[in-house]
């Protein structure tokens, strides 16, 4: 693999640029800010590329001792998860051009956004264990002030409560490191585990399967896992809806990120498939599923079952990764890149309606469709795509992910998985299309003659017809997608 300096350019960027225009730049008026701000994210994505295309390159930035060092690499993996990221970064972005006006704050909020964005650029081009960690840790600080941004009580009390969360995961993750680094002699990611583990001993097998349930149980809090999922209704309510699109379509997926680097590229699927930890792992994660479902289904406020959503639809992620099978893995990507996408159009859309109504449960939007058509239409095709309906992307996702189900070797456990899949999608529907139906079809006590139009400009409704397009064509045209997942899944399993 070559060592190639360029590797953290797309890094270094964003995150020197965040930093002047918090202290060195004058970026006061808006107009100079957001061209600061467009110019960074745009020429960051296409720094990327450049990067992305030379091939898989790595770069060690500090060596402490033979297990610990910062190192950089390219990968597949890493291709899929910076892109994505990147790609996400730039639709909120030019939303928040026009949303944050109705939040304030703005230079301190494009601040942190521009800072997350190297972080979240490093997370993906992590090598090892210890630099994943470390960056893992700068996103729960550089993410907090964006939860707590309107510096509200509510808001203050969602932080603290994000920082706790965050603190507890991260704490069992670095213990499992510790066991890691101990028997396995490294921390190296490596396509299909670290060879230390190949000839482990049996007594330390067990002790290395408990610091793997940790460690998935840590990553797992990030992505709204039982038992650490808490701070996803708390912290989405009350954060600026570009802030709640990533927290739900990026950040939970670094909590994914962690995971796969774990199972596949530490532990390796061998090691710990038919352990007590695999099929305890197995019934949690369908335990979220179901309990975020129905929470979800019993919330008004919008962004809160939103939140509650992406509890259980980020499991569904989980669910394929810890299936342990090519089927399952290549749905399990499917899903994170498919509901990055769904849940930013959804927390974007909602977002579109608070900015122009202040309306933020689902009670107070009955006949919003005629006054907002195009940011409700956005709102139904990606909740249409989110309940799976085919031909929308989140069937292609959830197909993939039914069939490792029904091939996991365990067919009663793998055939409950199913089961649950299906009633989450049918809960899923249950609590979204009540929300566009009663947009579009308010009922004959409506009073139509009110009706103003309300869809925002094209600062934010670019992104949301965009990000639409992409959520519906994924499911229309997934081929090529599929290929490169695939490409991954059987490079690892």
């Amino acid at each position: 693999m070559e060592n190639n300096l360029l590797v953290v350019l797309p890094i270094l960027l964003p995150i020197v640029a965040g930093v002047l225009a918090a202290g060195f730049l004058k970026l006061e008026d808006r107009t100079i800010r957001q061209i600061y701000v467009a110019f960074t994210v745009i020429f960051n994505v296409l720094l990327l590329f450049f990067v992305l295309r030379m091939g898989n390159s790595s770069f060690e930035v500090i060596k402490i001792n033979d297990i610990l060092s910062i190192s950089l690499k390219v990968d597949d993996m890493s291709r899929l998860f910076t892109v994505l990221a990147s790609f996400l970064w730039i639709c909120a972005t030019f939303y928040s051009f026009e949303y944050m006006k109705h939040e304030g704050r703005e230079k301190q909020f494009f601040v942190f956004l521009l800072i997350t964005l190297g972080i979240t650029i490093a997370l993906g081009f992590s090598a090892n264990l210890f630099t994943f960690y470390l960056f893992y840790e700068a996103m729960t600080l550089t993410t907090y002030p964006l939860v707590i941004h309107s510096m509200s009580k509510e808001a203050k009390a969602a932080g603290i409560k994000y920082l706790i969360y965050s603190f507890i995961g991260a704490a069992l993750v670095l213990i499992g490191i510790f066991f890691v680094a101990t028997y396995g002699h490294s921390l190296v990611f490596v396509e299909g585990g670290i060879t230390g583990f190949k000839g482990i001993a049996a007594e330390n097998k067990n002790v290395l399967l408990v610091a793997y349930v940790l460690m998935f149980i840590g990553f797992g809090g990030k992505a709204g896992m039982f038992p650490l999922h808490a701070w996803l209704p708390i912290a989405h309510p009350v954060a600026p809806a570009p802030a709640s699109g990533l927290l739900s379509g990026i950040i939970t997926k670094a909590g994914v990120l962690g995971i796969i680097r774990t199972t596949y590229f530490i532990f390796g699927a061998d090691f710990i498939f038919g352990t007590a930890a695999h099929t305890v792992l197995l019934i949690v994660v369908l335990f979220t599923i179901f309990m975020g479902s129905m929470l979800a289904f019993k919330e008004k406020h919008l962004k809160r079952r939103l939140a509650y959503s992406s509890v259980s639809q980020v499991s569904y992620v989980l669910f394929g990764l810890i299936l342990l099978n090519r089927d399952a893995f290549t749905g399990a990507l499917l899903h994170m890149v498919i509901h990055a996408l769904i849940k930013n159009i959804l927390f974007l859309s909602v977002g579109a309606i608070i900015y122009k109504t202040d309306k933020t449960y689902s009670d107070e939007i009955k006949g919003i469709g005629k006054s907002m058509p195009v940011t409700m239409w956005c709102f139904t095709l990606a909740s249409l795509a989110l309940i799976g309906i085919p031909p929308a992307s989140g069937f292609v996702s959830k197909w993939y992910l039914a069939m490792g189900g029904l091939n996991f070797p365990n067919y009663a456990l793998g055939f409950f998985g199913v089961v649950i899949l299906l009633v989450s999608a049918l809960l899923t529907a249950g609590y979204l299309v009540p929300v566009f139906a009663n947009a579009f079809f308010p009922g004959a006590d409506f009073d139509y003659r009110s009706v103003k139009k309300l869809d925002p400009n094209a600062f934010m409704l670019v992104p949301l017809v965009v990000l639409t397009a992409l959520a519906v064509g994924l499911g229309v045209f997934p081929n090529q997608l599929i290929s490169f997942i695939m490409n991954i899944t059987t490079s690892i399993q």
